[in-house]
């Protein structure tokens, strides 16, 4: 399991009870590296999910819904096309 800022979202489904697999890599942190927006103050941002589509499928004119099926469908379209360019690995 993973998710777009998974700190954030994990924290919330294990106040309710979820056990959560902690070492598969933060979808947001890995398009930071991938995306490599400068921060105002120094360094990369991290991208938030409209950001990271833009920058990862640029010829596309998608917005965000903030919906949840809409995000999550969208956030695995970016987790699996940075899987596809080498940047997200997951160990067997």
């Amino acid at each position: 399991m993973t998710a777009y800022n998974s700190s954030f979202d994990f924290k919330f489904m294990e106040s309710r009870g979820f056990i959560i697999k902690k070492d598969i890599p933060d979808i947001m942190t890995v398009a930071k590296e991938v995306c490599k927006i400068m921060h105002s103050k120094a360094g990369y941002k991290n991208p938030n999910m409209q950001e990271a589509w833009d920058k990862i499928f640029p010829n596309t004119n998608y917005r965000e819904n903030h919906r949840a099926v809409d995000d999550a469908i969208h956030e695995a379209k970016i987790l699996f096309e940075m899987y596809k360019r080498g940047y997200y690995k997951v160990e067997p």
